[in-house]
């Protein structure tokens, strides 16, 4: 494998975001306090920030998180941080970039920026030479659907070629997900149990007990599906259903997580429900007779010789009953209800991974209980991960953008199939469902998972 150069400059463009304030900033802190950040960072907006602003702004953002901030490390990265204010269209403004920049420098341009921005900042870029060497990072949405995001990667590969375009899914970033690959192919207990044979049915949630907050322009022209469906949801599936891959390369994992993508069959209207919570049409920016979906859950297929026929469920909504992300995979039951009485059934084996309230994992199996009968009863293996204060999947993406290891990214072709499956479901898909704030969605979505199965969450 070849070992990709290490970056000789960072320059985030939008900086001035809310992305910046909220992740970008944090990362930056953690980065600079492992050792691994020691570069120029030149944060580029149209605001009139200068140098000295752009510092302060950072402290601020950085003291607004909770986290402690020991000065000598806060020194170090302010010692890096430079400002350019300009417009993104103007070439002066990378003129001043290019600069500040080393000379042949592999420079990481990372855009926090919408992508009707990405073709002015490409092109000025490349108009300045920073794009021989260097690796472009684009946060999501990449477009709306198949068309657009076919569009953008036209326009980004004018200048940079695939294996330098980095598209970032904090998702993939978190500890719990990234488990995901470690429990299933550096165990080999469970190889063997993890296909039709053994999984009853995978079920993966994404719920949030607050509404669009204030976001409602911005909500009802995206809703759940493309807002989280198409790329957080997607990509744990197929981190779940994936093939073993043939190495630790970037190539070979993310070769694995794209044929999962293309073994999804495109669910029928009846296999969707999606739904919008009371209230949500008096919402700022909402349009009144909005039929964007606030709630959206689905029941797919991964056709694939290891899961033919088992049911994928994945759920996710805005003003549910409390604010969970998980994934669980349930086993079949046994064969015969052995160790059972009238108050107690065994129930099913469950593993869990868990991103939100906390990062963990979870084992659910049965043990016997205390007394003289040889009566089962569930029990729980439970693994938190500690997370040190502050810190988000970013500081881990940043530093693998940084050190030109794409295996957490989404590839073009992964993009374009998680697009495929939205945009046909979209096109086929029924009117919301209404469904009350507090509650766990709309009633029709039940009816996915057919007579003998619950929502696990629940």
């Amino acid at each position: 494998m070849t070992v990709a150069r290490q970056a000789d400059a960072l320059i985030l463009f939008g900086i001035t975001g809310d992305l910046a304030r909220k992740k970008l900033f944090s990362a930056l802190y953690d980065l600079t306090e492992a050792g691994r950040l020691d570069i120029p960072v030149i944060g580029v907006a149209s605001r009139g920030w200068d140098d000295q602003t752009l510092r302060r702004e950072a402290r601020t953002a950085l003291e607004a998180s909770g986290r402690s901030i020991d000065d000598a490390v806060f020194d170090r990265l302010a010692s890096n941080l430079t400002y350019v204010s300009g417009n993104y269209k103007d070439p002066a403004t990378y003129a001043e970039i290019a600069r500040r920049t080393p000379t042949d420098a592999c420079a990481v341009a990372y855009l926090a920026i919408p992508p009707a921005l990405f073709s002015d900042v490409v092109e000025g870029l490349a108009s300045v030479g920073l794009h021989h060497l260097g690796r472009l990072v684009l946060e999501k949405p990449f477009g709306r659907d198949m068309q657009s995001a076919t569009e953008l990667s036209e326009i980004v590969h004018r200048s940079y070629p695939e294996d330098r375009v980095y598209r970032i899914d904090h998702f993939l970033g978190k500890e719990a997900v990234q488990n995901l690959m470690i429990f299933r192919f550096s165990n080999t207990v469970l190889e063997p149990i993890w296909n039709r044979h053994y999984v009853r049915g995978v079920q993966i949630t994404m719920a949030e007990d607050f509404g669009v907050e204030g976001r409602g322009a911005f909500y009802d022209d995206v809703g759940t599906v493309r807002d989280v469906v198409q790329n957080h949801l997607l990509q744990v599936l197929a981190l779940l259903a994936m093939e073993p891959p043939v190495s630790e390369s970037p190539d070979a994992l993310r070769d694995e997580r794209v044929k999962a993508l293309r073994a999804i069959v495109t669910p029928a209207a009846s296999d969707v429900v999606r739904g919008q919570y009371g209230g949500y049409r008096d919402e700022p920016g909402v349009a009144a007779d909005s039929d964007t979906e606030t709630y959206a859950a689905m029941r797919l297929q991964v056709d694939s010789w290891r899961w033919a026929g088992v049911p994928w469920i994945i759920r996710a909504g805005k003003a549910l009953e409390s604010t969970v992300t998980e994934a669980v995979v349930e086993f079949a039951r046994p064969p015969r209800p052995l160790f059972a009485d009238a108050s107690c059934r065994p129930g099913p084996n469950r593993m869990t991974f868990r991103t939100k309230p906390d990062d963990a994992i979870s084992f659910s199996m049965q043990a016997k209980k205390p007394g003289p009968a040889m009566v089962s009863r569930p029990i729980e293996l439970h693994l938190e991960h500690d997370r040190p204060s502050g810190r988000d999947a970013y500081d881990r993406l940043l530093g693998d953008a940084l050190r030109g290891d794409p295996s957490l990214f989404a590839r073009q072709d992964g993009v374009m199939e998680a697009w495929r499956i939205v945009d046909q479901t979209l096109a086929r898909c029924r009117s919301v469902e209404p469904y009350e704030r507090g509650s766990w969605g709309p009633r029709e979505a039940d009816a996915l998972l057919g007579d003998d199965w619950k929502w696990i969450t629940k």
